[in-house]
């Protein structure tokens, strides 16, 4: 076929070299060649635009945009495109008259995101983030794509239990996750198979990974066990049935794996408050025996939904922690429970989403565009297992045996790339203090976040 067209361009060549000298002497005594030219000239024309749209099929592409930067090629095979987000923050503390907590300005998260396909079935994703005066990898992971059904996914990134831990950091509904979400596990590093079906009315996830305490991320494993996840969420009326269902999903998470921790590496967990103080942990000691160390099998259950209609949501997760637990005289397994529900109204009629809030009418207001408006409402809790303290692996004068935070907060959603996010919250302890219960922490969080 590549021959023939370049016989046929030949001979067209030809044919307008002698046609174009044979005119250039008698096309203006002749109308009949003054005709030809006009044919000529038109043939030539088309000849041009079909070898334009053949460098076009061959060129890739650049974009800037609302969702980041692109180069594209022109099969669409090969991408990069580069994202990210900011988030500038001010805590202050109210009610601290012994100054126990600083109120202060920082960059909560300074992420970068860079995502590649190669191919037809390959993609990846390289997220550091510059947050906290640190630099910490994220996400670093390949996909092997080679049906919506099954994917596989190896790498580092978000472990798939907890539903508000799954959002992306810079679209959950208040700025700082509940109490309950300290008990999931955060970045790890692993091997995952997922997938969706009947349209998005089923998604899963399963997978292996390294393991560790609640609420940590992982670099790299101590010891030859794993953690085995399982994760499943329904949206069963997402395509069909009645309207004030369509906006529901639910569904079911859960791990299981061996950790094993020592006198000098407990690898257990300490829990923290909005303001990100810690409120629990369990005992060291120069002392070994009354150390408490991981000492046996991990799980973790986490019945949790998301439901929306019209321009309200409501988000709610319970999660269950158990931990086999040894110090150097006694060894116990613990339950620790923690649960959250989380209601939002967005008072400019845009539909909340576990993806956040996209503004009808972003910020303009030359035209008197505003953006969305979004009220948001939490409580949550984190109840730690009494026999912590009666076994000795903590003390009720240090670490508190339970906490609840009620919070309120105003996202206003200027554009899609552009975020003022207000928060209030205030946390009562169960003991955590030598003279009865830990105060009360009451904090306000101001958040300016900015994201391409």
């Amino acid at each position: 076929m590549k021959r023939f067209s370049l016989v046929r361009r030949s001979l067209l060549a030809g044919s307008l070299a002698v046609a174009g000298l044979g005119l250039s002497t008698a096309s203006a005594a002749d109308p009949t060649l003054q005709e030809l030219d006009q044919k000529v000239r038109i043939l030539e024309r088309k000849l041009e635009i079909e070898q334009e749209n053949a460098a076009a099929q061959t060129t890739p592409s650049v974009s800037a945009g609302s969702d980041g930067f692109a180069l594209v090629s022109a099969d669409k095979a090969f991408q990069l495109k580069l994202r990210g987000y900011t988030q500038a923050d001010a805590r202050f503390y109210t009610d601290d008259p012994e100054d126990k907590s600083i109120d202060t300005f920082l960059v909560r998260r300074a992420r970068l995101i860079v995502d590649g396909q190669f191919g037809k079935y390959f993609e990846m994703r390289v997220a550091p983030d510059f947050g906290n005066g640190k630099t910490e990898l994220q996400d670093g992971y390949l996909d092997f794509k080679p049906d919506p059904l099954f994917n596989l996914r190896l790498g580092r990134t978000k472990v798939p239990f907890g539903l508000e831990r799954l959002q992306s950091s810079s679209e959950t509904f208040l700025n700082e996750t509940a109490l309950s979400t300290a008990l999931t596990p955060n970045y790890d590093a692993g091997i995952q198979l997922y997938g969706s079906a009947g349209k998005g009315v089923l998604d899963y996830a399963a997978g292996i990974y390294n393991g560790g305490a609640d609420g940590t991320s992982v670099d790299s494993d101590s010891n030859d066990a794993k953690d085995w996840v399982g994760r499943i969420f329904l949206t069963p009326f997402k395509n069909s049935g009645p309207d004030a269902l369509r906006g529901l999903s639910f569904g079911i998470a859960g791990t299981v794996g061996d950790h094993q921790g020592s006198d000098s590496s407990p690898n257990l967990p300490s829990y923290r408050t909005t303001g990100q103080q810690s409120f629990f942990s369990y005992k060291t000691s120069t002392n070994k025996s009354n150390t408490a160390f991981a000492d046996g099998e991990q799980t973790r259950l986490s019945p949790q939904f998301y439901y929306t209609v019209g321009s309200f949501g409501l988000l709610g997760e319970y999660i269950l922690s158990e931990q086999e637990v040894a110090n150097g005289k006694s060894s116990d397994s613990l339950d620790n429970t923690g649960w959250q529900l989380t209601a939002s109204q967005v008072l400019t009629g845009e539909s909340p989403s576990l993806k956040g809030v996209k503004p009808l009418r972003p910020y303009n207001p030359s035209k008197g565009d505003w953006g969305a408006f979004e009220l948001v409402a939490r409580y949550s809790a984190l109840n730690i297992d009494d026999n912590t303290f009666d076994s000795g692996f903590a003390d009720s004068k240090k670490s508190a045996s339970a906490a609840e935070a009620v919070g309120v907060g105003v996202n206003w959603h200027l554009t899609r790339n552009a975020k003022f996010a207000l928060q209030y919250e205030q946390t009562a302890f169960t003991d955590g203090a030598s003279d009865g219960d830990r105060p009360d922490e009451q904090i306000v969080i101001a958040r300016a976040q900015v994201g391409f």
